[in-house]
């Protein structure tokens, strides 16, 4: 790992940073309004020993064709963030073609949602450095100048998934602790979509083993975690504020907080006490952590049944 890579690495660029009801980030660049690259995915990790959010991107062209995938990293307490271009190998580095609808970060494995493809598994401790026209093609840049350098995590494994995988999420125990389990589920606009939960595979020779899966009937369904008993689901709405489900699964409750507009992905922040979710729309992008205190959230979740 290049040693600048932290904390202050020439790649690292600022993010707006406002603490109010809310925690809101939002992009101080092209990246707020761009209608090349849409943010998607989202998960909490630890970078370099340092608490970092992690959003995943995809880049499309006017014609909609999928061109580049990568993850922005932000460093919660500097408020900079750093791409990571999302790559394969097949004899030579390639675009992932994926739309990274949601992610799952646990130490140096990042799961990917690659709807439709299943879920696709990226190498964290051996990100590279390129340069040149080989990090404008991994960008999905035709053209010369940005970006001249690139940081890539390159695809370890695709695990097939017998579900259309358009996001994931975290599952974590009623005490807080986090298990090696994923809810992977389907966005669809009419009322048919499920969640599955999962337990990740612990090496090259294992799959994903499937523990249980229902159909909470929600339509548009983006993203899905779950602390305890209480599960939570976010909602599209097109243009307006996403809807937050959560409870039981089988008494989701429309919680009276709104998401952001164009939600997309969830993750738990069990440390903090806080929801995190984003929106994808240009010019209405933000990256935002709910306190559990707007949620309703007393300091434990319901016991298990």
């Amino acid at each position: 790992m290049d040693s600048m890579l932290w904390p202050f690495g020439t790649t690292w660029r600022p993010v707006r940073q406002k603490r109010r009801d809310t925690v809101d980030l939002r992009w101080l660049s092209a990246r707020s309004w761009t209608p090349r690259w849409y943010p998607q995915g989202i998960d909490l990790g630890t970078w370099r020993g340092r608490r970092t959010v992690a959003v995943s991107w995809f880049r499309q062209d006017a014609t909609r064709r999928h061109l580049a995938s990568r993850v922005s990293f932000i460093d919660l307490e500097r408020s900079r963030h750093l791409d990571i271009l999302l790559a394969v190998d097949e004899g030579e580095l390639a675009p992932a073609p994926i739309h990274a609808g949601g992610l799952a970060w646990f130490e140096d494995r990042l799961f990917v949602a690659a709807t439709g493809k299943g879920i696709w598994e990226f190498d964290l401790a051996g990100i590279r450095r390129v340069r040149g026209s080989l990090a404008r093609r991994l960008a999905g840049s035709a053209g010369r100048g940005w970006p001249t350098t690139a940081l890539v995590a390159v695809r370890r494994r695709v695990h097939p998934i017998d579900l259309r995988c358009s996001y994931l999420g975290r599952v974590f125990d009623t005490e807080g602790e986090p298990l090696r389990r994923v809810l992977i589920g389907e966005y669809r606009t009419d009322e048919n979509g499920s969640i599955g939960e999962f337990t990740l595979p612990d090496d090259a020779d294992s799959s994903f083993r499937e523990e249980d899966r229902f159909s909470p009937g929600i339509r548009s369904m983006q993203g899905a975690v779950r602390w305890g008993d209480r599960y939570f689901v976010s909602q599209s709405a097109r243009m307006r504020p996403g809807v937050l489900w959560s409870g039981g699964r089988k008494a989701l409750e429309r919680d009276p907080e709104p998401l952001p507009v164009g939600c997309e992905d969830l993750a738990l922040d069990l440390d903090e006490r806080m929801l995190w979710s984003l929106g994808e729309h240009p010019w209405r992008r933000v990256v935002r952590g709910i306190p559990f205190a707007r949620l309703g959230i007393d300091d434990r979740p319901p016991e298990r049944s």
